[in-house]
């Protein structure tokens, strides 16, 4: 038993005979047990008022000396106060270290209430967006005011940074970058991309640029080699070498097509007219197109479309992109083999997809074959007379039309190229069809 609850039973006994024996000689033993117990009732009182004072007080005062249950209360409570204050000195120590930390960090954080009210921010967040400390609880929309990152907080689709420029100077790119946690908190991690931006943008114009520069060199060229090779006097040996010149010529001129193609899809605005394109035209002369291309191999193209399946976006781009496709399915493909294109629609979007019966391809490929120039040694060669950059154009035109794209590959079964559009990008003549 608590030595201080002993102690108060032991005093509540030695009260109690006492007045018990008072009450025996003065011949009022009820009375003088009602007075004991009223006199031990307004000491407790008293001690639960030395208490109450006491607590009121504790930063100043020592615990109030007492006996009792009452002494391991104020000893108890003594000891709780001391443990409180440790772990809120150890908690404060924490605290600053982490605002020492966040406050080192070049990358700007912004903590949002389930609101997008602003809750709390490092120094490197009030440099980048100019906020000051007067600004905690404000919506953090009244500070950056651009259309793309307001629609990008209300569609809450975060698993892709945005790359903005900075409120404070066009000249400054700043990227944002959201996490949820909590009860519908969320953590804004804002970065100066500027020097990324500027070398991005260098290689998009030193690619263009060259691209543009070599176009009239190789078509002069180009000239020459025609005219060379239609001398009556040329020796074989000659005519050879000419010919595999203008193949090559040829072949520069589509991989320089294809860059300035790329070039101009990745420093276009990312907004399109929301123009119609019926698909079922388009992808009929893409069809003719491929086997014109395929000729003595005598592919068997096949489409199938719903009548009135309609995109909104860029006729030209879609083209060019649905071309890559089949072209590439016809270069990959065996003699007389099956292209298939299949144009479907549901609740979600639109897809068109092309299948060919070729060789395959590994899937350790699949997450590359958008990248710039990769090739699949296996199946995917350079005498195919392609430039290695169909697919990027169409994962470009595909992201500028809010889509992606789908490859579902196995080696010996041939592959498919999925084109996945939202339901936004489909034409509403399409949704009512």
């Amino acid at each position: 038993m608590n030595r201080g609850f002993s102690a108060e039973v032991e005093r509540v006994i030695a009260c109690t005979v006492v007045c018990v024996l008072l009450g025996l000689m003065n011949g009022y033993l009820a009375v003088t047990l009602i007075v004991g117990g009223a006199l031990y009732m307004a000491w407790m009182m008293w001690q639960m008022y030395r208490l109450d004072a006491w607590l009121k007080n504790s930063r100043r005062l020592q615990p109030p000396d007492a006996g009792g249950i009452w002494g391991d209360i104020f000893d108890n409570i003594t000891r709780l106060q001391k443990r409180q204050k440790r772990e809120k000195l150890r908690l404060q120590a924490v605290v600053k270290r982490g605002q020492e930390t966040t406050a080192a960090l070049r990358d700007g954080i912004i903590l949002l209430d389930n609101k997008g009210n602003i809750d709390w921010f490092n120094t490197a967040a009030g440099q980048l967006l100019k906020l000051r400390q007067e600004d905690q609880g404000n919506p953090l929309v009244n500070y950056v005011r651009h259309p793309r990152f307001i629609k990008y907080l209300e569609e809450g689709d975060f698993q892709e940074p945005l790359d903005l420029p900075s409120p404070q100077s066009e000249y400054v790119r700043l990227q944002y970058e959201i996490t949820h946690f909590g009860k519908g908190e969320s953590l804004l991690l804002v970065r100066d991309v500027t020097r990324l931006h500027n070398l991005e943008q260098m290689r998009k114009d030193f690619v263009a640029n060259v691209s543009h520069e070599l176009r009239t060199p190789l078509t002069v060229i180009r000239g020459y080699v025609e005219t060379l090779s239609m001398s009556p006097d040329l020796p074989d040996s000659w005519q050879r070498a000419l010919q595999q010149m203008e193949q090559q010529g040829l072949r520069m001129t589509s991989l320089i097509n294809d860059l300035l193609a790329l070039s101009k899809l990745e420093t276009a605005d990312r907004q399109l007219v929301d123009k119609p394109v019926d698909l079922k035209p388009l992808l009929e002369r893409v069809c003719n197109d491929a086997r014109a291309f395929s000729a003595d191999k005598q592919h068997n193209i096949v489409l199938h479309c719903p009548e009135g399946s309609a995109l909104l976006g860029s006729e030209l781009e879609l083209q060019s992109a649905f071309s890559n496709l089949v072209f590439n399915a016809v270069k990959y493909s065996p003699a007389k083999k099956d292209v298939t294109i299949n144009v479907t629609q549901n609740t979600l979007g639109l897809q068109v997809s092309v299948t060919d019966q070729g060789e395959g391809i590994e899937e350790v490929h699949l997450p590359r074959l958008t990248e710039r120039f990769y090739r699949v040694d296996s199946s995917r060669k350079s005498d195919t007379g392609g430039t290695g950059l169909g697919l990027a154009i169409v994962k470009h035109v595909l992201i500028r039309h809010g889509g992606n794209l789908e490859i579902q590959s196995k080696l010996g079964l041939g592959s498919t190229f999925t084109c996945n559009f939202p339901i936004q990008s489909v034409a509403a003549s399409a949704l009512s069809a």
